[in-house]
């Protein structure tokens, strides 16, 4: 195994051992501290231009299944303490060394990911590259910025899924960077599904004789999305909305709130959510840097709080027939607690 560096933009070194695809790559570190779903991770397009530390010691175990991908991978980089080469799982179709090589994406294992994952709790995310050679300079990684994530992870054209069953419901899903378990779980309940490009303007959505709207998540900084933001206000108190990650975020935007960076983030499938009109609080999956300041949003009124940290998790607009969530609802290996969140949504589209 060859021998590989992850530099950080403040300096700081750790020489571990490279797998996957042979190159250097430079990305903004962060880091995730699911148990299990590292195929869901690898293919999560929330994190297009992303180097992903994996906090758990051993990735790789069950190989890698076609079946589980979400799509394809953004992330520029991926770190772990220990990877498998041999993987049990009779689902298992190749491992987790194969599927970087194939996709060009630099792994580096074997370096003590507790520390690297303290360092960024106390310094907050920060750029970094992975390198078989130590750069002389750390200008180009300091330098390093994600720019037009959705524009890249977003689909190019309109794409229609069919409802399971007979259609009652027509959802137009505004795709940010969206996955396949969010539209599997509106087909399950009836609903017909028109994925849009994420540039579809308000306008064009108003004309389509849909249901409701739905709002996907995905990567990248709000703010660098205020065309997004302008078409969602259009739609606000004429279409029934549902905004989930980046979509939760767009829509406090488009309704005249504040969003702000965040520290390290949250990332993992056990961020801990409070249900603010009730006493139940939820396990749930998470993936994104910035935050909605929920006493910013004229409206607005936060329904969910991180129990961690007291950060909006969620918000509702009651005079405008929508709301959202910062957490991911979606079915399959993600923690399932909050998947009413899209029976609410179908309600408030006029269904039962």
């Amino acid at each position: 195994m060859r021998k590989a560096y992850l530099v950080l933009a403040d300096g700081t070194v750790y020489e571990g051992r490279g797998f996957g695809a042979d190159k250097s790559a430079i990305g903004s570190l962060v880091f995730n501290t699911s148990v299990v779903g590292y195929i869901e991770t690898l293919t999560d397009p929330r994190y297009a231009g992303q180097i992903v530390l994996q906090t758990f010691p051993l990735i790789g175990n069950y190989g890698m299944i076609e079946e589980d991908l979400l799509g394809e991978p953004f992330l520029h980089g991926y770190i772990v303490r220990e990877w498998c080469d041999t993987p049990s799982n009779f689902r298992s179709q190749y491992d987790l060394d194969t599927y970087l090589k194939d996709k060009g994406i630099p792994g580096i294992c074997g370096l003590d990911t507790r520390a690297i994952t303290r360092r960024i709790r106390e310094c907050g995310e920060m750029n970094a590259m992975i390198c078989s050679k130590l750069p002389d300079s750390l200008d180009e990684i300091k330098a390093f910025r994600i720019e037009n994530a959705v524009a890249k992870c977003s689909c190019k054209e309109a794409c229609v899924y069919s409802a399971q069953g007979e259609a009652a419901r027509h959802v137009a899903m505004i795709d940010y960077g969206a996955h396949q378990g969010m539209i599997e779980a509106l087909a399950r309940r009836g609903c017909k599904v028109t994925l849009l490009p994420a540039a579809t303007t308000g306008e064009d959505i108003l004309s389509g004789k849909f249901d409701g709207a739905m709002l996907s998540g995905g990567p990248g900084d709000p703010h660098e999305n205020p065309f997004y933001a302008e078409q969602i206000a259009k739609l606000l108190g004429r279409l029934p909305v549902f905004g989930v990650g980046l979509g939760h975020q767009l829509l406090a935007l488009a309704a005249g709130g504040k969003v702000q960076k965040m520290s390290h983030g949250h990332r993992g499938g056990n961020q801990p959510v409070k249900d603010m009109k009730g006493t139940r609080t939820f396990i749930t999956s998470q993936n994104h840097s910035y935050v909605v300041l929920a006493d910013t949003v004229p409206g607005g009124e936060m329904i969910y709080m991180n129990a961690n940290d007291s950060t909006c998790e969620g918000m509702d607009y009651p005079a405008k027939q929508a709301f959202s969530v910062q957490f991911t609802p979606e079915e399959g290996s993600v923690p399932q607690d909050t998947t009413f969140l899209y029976d609410r949504f179908i309600s408030i589209m006029g269904g039962e």
